[in-house]
């Protein structure tokens, strides 16, 4: 460890998802049915994080998702929804609920035309305004709505008020430069009619696809990750998942902007166990990692993660970003509602995909809205036309854990703290310290572990954060 001698909040995290996209803090969700949905990707992107969507669903309901969080948060709006002077009161009430947007009136008379009510006094401002000149305008004249406008008068984009009061509540916020808009990543299969799921993400404003399978060296995921590179070259493709360098080359090769690491390691995965395949977190981390730098494709530490230790670990391993799911998933922002266990706890239904219960999810398919053959689940472990359903993960529950408003900063303070201690400021100093040998790991006997742990005391609370 180096010699300390900045507080932990001077920490970056900065740190690279794919080629072309970076983040302000080093977490993603995992695309699971019981952890990532729009609400999830929403505000781990603002907290500087990722959220994957996952695709146990119709492609219909995963590019809704995916369009909800485009349209959360935005710089300037280029395709702003507009009324005709002929509209009612009532469309616009309709398009609230659809969009979710403040900005439509409500009035008695749902039958009214909307110029009966609509404001007319506007401020607007001329097209070519810098975004940091519009919010300018938009604090002084105190309005909600700027409309952008052509020397013509015709409008050209809006800016809301209510992103410019996100940016100063979340300023971590994982957003594209030009646009403004939250980050948006979501996972499909590798089969053919997967192409059609691409396409609706696509149209939703998708920026990052997740190929996801539990053995990412396949021919179906390389000629998938050929076939988006030459569609749709704006999408950055995330592989995997892989263990070995053997199985990373060939998706490097075909154009993988990034690389997700883990088989066998989550907490409700059972695949070494079942199908005696798979390999030590640790060491897939360092091996693939290390491979992968040679090309600059970032990696993910998927799977296992429990505390902000293994978060640390994963990264000082080689990983630019850490996926979790069972950490999530008992946060207000999974999908699901809470229930009581029998001993009277809070708790959330979590599961692995590949259990019975994911397998058997009469969901649609992958391309179309009547498909009952197959699911994310079935997909992910080349299980679609399987008579007898081999589970590699289980069903279970995990503890409430509040929102992740509050979690993930705790995540991220702990990881700061962490890599204080170590005496390095940012991720990049981590690797490379490790890279040198001036940051080692060292192997701990049970004696150490146990003296590394609670001892001594007759009863203790355990609090992690407040």
């Amino acid at each position: 460890m180096s010699m300390t001698g900045f507080p932990a909040s001077d920490v970056t995290l900065d740190t690279p998802v794919t080629k072309r996209v970076s983040l302000k803090a080093p977490l993603l969700s995992s695309p699971m049915d019981t952890v990532t949905e729009h609400n999830m990707a929403i505000h781990m992107a603002l907290l500087g994080g990722l959220g994957i969507i996952h695709h146990n669903c119709s492609p219909e309901d995963q590019a809704e998702m995916v369009r909800k969080v485009k349209r959360y948060e935005n710089g300037f709006i280029l395709d702003p929804v507009v009324l005709s002077p002929k509209a009612t009161v009532g469309e616009a009430k309709e398009l609230k609920s659809k969009w979710g947007f403040g900005g439509f009136p409500f009035h008695p008379n749902l039958e009214d035309p909307v110029t009966a009510i609509m404001s007319t006094d506007l401020v607007t401002a001329p097209a070519g305004t810098t975004l940091a000149e519009a919010n300018e305008v938009l604090r002084s004249s105190k309005k909600g709505k700027l409309p952008i406008v052509d020397n013509d008068g015709n409008l050209v984009s809006l800016l809301s008020r209510s992103d410019l009061t996100k940016n100063l509540h979340y300023p971590l916020a994982s957003k594209l430069p030009h646009s403004k808009q939250l980050i948006c990543a979501a996972a499909i299969g590798t089969r053919e009619e997967d192409k059609r799921r691409l396409q609706l993400l696509a149209d939703a404003g998708l920026d990052i696809v997740v190929l996801d399978s539990s053995q990412g060296n396949s021919m179906y995921q390389i000629e998938m990750i050929k076939y988006i590179k030459k569609t749709h070259p704006e999408i950055d493709v995330i592989a995997g998942n892989v263990v070995t360098r053997e199985q990373a080359a060939p998706l490097i090769a075909a154009g993988a902007d990034g690389l997700r690491i883990g088989m066998g390691s989550g907490s409700a995965c059972i695949t070494q166990e079942v199908m005696a395949v798979g390999r030590p977190q640790a060491i897939s981390v360092r091996s693939v990692s290390s491979f992968a730098a040679r090309f600059g494709v970032p990696t993910i530490a998927d799977g296992g993660v429990q505390n902000v230790g293994h978060i640390v670990k994963g990264l000082a391993m080689g990983a630019s970003t850490v996926m979790m799911g069972g950490l999530l998933a008992g946060t207000t922002e999974s999908p699901g509602e809470y229930f009581v266990s029998n001993e009277g706890q809070l708790v959330k239904a979590y599961r692995g995909m590949g259990s019975i219960a994911a397998m058997e999810d009469k969901k649609a398919g992958a391309g179309s809205k009547d498909s009952k053959a197959s699911n994310a689940g079935t997909a992910r472990y080349f299980s679609e036309k399987d008579r007898v359903l081999v589970a590699q993960g289980v069903s279970g529950s995990v503890l409430d854990r509040g929102s992740v408003t509050k979690f993930v900063p705790y995540l991220v303070a702990g990881v700061q703290h962490s890599l204080q201690d170590i005496g390095v400021q940012s991720l990049d100093a981590l690797h490379e310290g490790v890279n040198n040998g001036t940051v080692r790991f060292e192997m701990r006997s049970a004696s150490a572990m146990a003296e590394g742990n609670v001892h001594g005391l007759h009863s203790f609370d355990k609090k992690l954060y407040s």
